[in-house]
């Protein structure tokens, strides 16, 4: 396995190319002396439940795994908590005001993003609104797909940590 920060090559302190590495999860850098703790980044997911009892999921508009199902959702911003990340991404993908966002369980996974592998702590969420309606696709999400929880499969989605939570929540 790949030292998470093998990409980086330069110390982000001085600009040096002395920046080796210390541990299974940290480098340092031989001329400066700085040592970098690499900590995976916060993701959230939601299975958002309209009152007919039907799940929305978006189809991704980007890579990686474009063209396929997810779940509505994203990064936690800096300042920000996971249920506001959740109340935000699925405003920005659907337009919905989500009304109660329950945390169910976490994921670790690696995203692929611009060819930089993100290590990634996915927290999926239940959410509830009375209705889809007005519902829309926006940002990262190309379109808008209404489902029965009985018809979700995992095969249909297109990252491995939501494949996990489909199978999970199934």
């Amino acid at each position: 396995m790949k030292h998470p920060l093998y990409q980086f090559v330069y110390c982000p302190v001085c600009g040096a190319k002395t920046f080796v590495e210390r541990n299974e999860k940290a480098k340092s850098c031989t001329t400066c002396g700085f040592v970098y703790y690499f900590n995976p980044s916060s993701a959230v997911a939601c299975f958002i439940h309209n009152a007919a009892g039907e799940i929305l999921l978006v189809c991704r508009a980007k890579d990686p795994a474009k063209g396929t199902l997810d779940l509505p959702g994203g990064f936690v911003d800096m300042h920000e908590s996971a249920e506001d990340a959740a109340r935000r991404e699925v405003k920005e993908e659907t337009g919905l005001d989500i009304t109660e966002c329950r945390y169910l369980f976490p994921i670790p996974s690696l995203y692929m993003y611009s060819g930089f592998e993100v290590h990634t702590v996915d927290m999926f969420f239940e959410c509830h609104v009375e209705t889809f309606d007005g519902v829309h696709a926006e940002g990262d999400a190309a379109e808008i797909v209404i489902l029965k929880k009985e018809e979700l499969k995992p095969d249909d989605f297109g990252l491995m940590s939501i494949k996990q939570a489909i199978a999970r929540y199934s």
